[in-house]
């Protein structure tokens, strides 16, 4: 079996040989289907390769390319598998998009009940399979969207009420109650691209580098590492172009001085409020970052799970490469399901260096 790559980056068989193939109907492998299909002679039927029918004897089967092929053959498709038909996974996964499009495109978010009727599911199994592929409920999909909406209408919009009920909140109230969890900020002051609001910070030296640490009155939003300070500030300014930055006082100096303590001993933690903004998927994974114990680490695929999102592995990793509150959010314990390290966004040295921190003596 050859290993090819996908668009996606991630290795996918090629059946080159009939001895491969075989193997793949044997263990019923659906990375087999749409790939090539087999039909059995005795039976007069084509199939994918995970069809769940009773084995055929190998001297009865041919495989094939296409459906197409088959069918020339003289080949009917097996009405389990049905394999002139999409895989059960790509149905569900169409299912889910036109979902995706009908919350996205409707003036009031759709109940679960009219979501799952338009995916031909029950109400139940909906939630459940919604979950499973985009990480998220229908619910915080929903309420991500709507909060995505009323950031692009928020700066074009002649007021902030044009641009929540533009967004699709059916109350002004509804959105003031989370505004600052969805904006990190007021309406008004994101509308003018930070205008307005006070974001204190001060950049210091610690023995990774450079460590620039931002906060609002409502906690921590930002710890960065770096080698240049400089560039380190231009990150802060470009988040919000219009908000006052300013340079912090001695007290101030104390949260620095308590970032940098994080830094060099990252089991200690971090005993000060956060101001985290993200999307409900990104909230939860960041909430699963800060559960796993200094000392010890966590698979990609371990997070997705704890989450309740198995299949959310790639979005897991995009999520902590969002992470802009180092160390008190430690992405850094996140490695891959080989225990080796990859990706770090402040680098891979930075973070071999804090789990040698935190790592148990001996």
């Amino acid at each position: 079996m050859v290993l090819v790559a996908t668009r996606s980056g991630t290795a996918s068989p090629r059946f080159s040989s009939d001895e491969e193939r075989w193997a793949a109907v044997v263990r019923r492998d659906r990375r087999a289907d749409g790939v090539l299909y087999f039909s059995v002679r005795t039976t007069g039927v084509y199939c994918r390769p995970s069809c769940t029918a009773r084995p055929a004897r190998r001297e009865n089967v041919r495989f094939h390319a296409t459906c197409e092929e088959a069918e020339r053959a003289g080949f009917r498709p097996c009405k389990r598998c049905r394999p002139n038909e999409a895989a059960p996974a790509e149905q569900r996964a169409a299912a889910v998009a036109k979902a995706c499009r009908l919350i996205e495109t409707a003036d009031e978010t759709p109940s679960l009940d009219a979501l799952a009727e338009s995916a031909g599911m029950s109400r139940f199994y909906f939630h459940r399979v919604f979950r499973a592929i985009t990480g998220v409920t229908p619910k915080a999909y929903a309420a991500a969207h709507r909060a995505e909406r009323v950031r692009e209408e928020l700066p074009r919009s002649h007021t902030v009420t044009e641009a929540i009920y533009g967004a699709g909140f059916n109350s002004s109230g509804r959105f003031y109650a989370t505004s600052s969890q969805v904006l990190g900020m007021t309406p008004t002051s994101f509308r003018t691209g930070g205008r307005g609001a006070s974001i204190r910070f001060a950049v210091g030296e610690c023995s990774l580098g450079s460590i620039l640490v931002a906060a609002t009155d409502k906690g921590v939003c930002a710890i960065l590492l770096g080698d240049d300070p400089d560039a380190l500030v231009r990150d802060l300014q470009d988040r919000f172009p219009r908000a006052k930055l300013i340079g912090g006082d001695a007290d101030f100096e104390h949260l620095v001085a308590k970032a940098v303590g994080l830094v060099e001993a990252p089991a200690l933690g971090l005993d000060l409020p956060l101001h985290v903004r993200g999307t409900a998927f990104q909230q939860r994974v960041w909430q699963a970052l800060r559960e796993i114990p200094a000392g010890s680490t966590a698979t990609y695929t371990e997070i997705a799970g704890r989450i309740g999102s198995p299949r959310s592995v790639r979005a897991v990793g995009q999520a902590c490469a969002s992470n802009a509150i180092a160390v008190a959010i430690p992405c850094h314990r996140v490695v891959r399901s080989d225990g080796s390290l990859s990706g770090y966004r402040w680098g891979l040295e930075r973070k071999r260096a804090l789990l040698d921190r935190e790592a148990p003596p001996g």
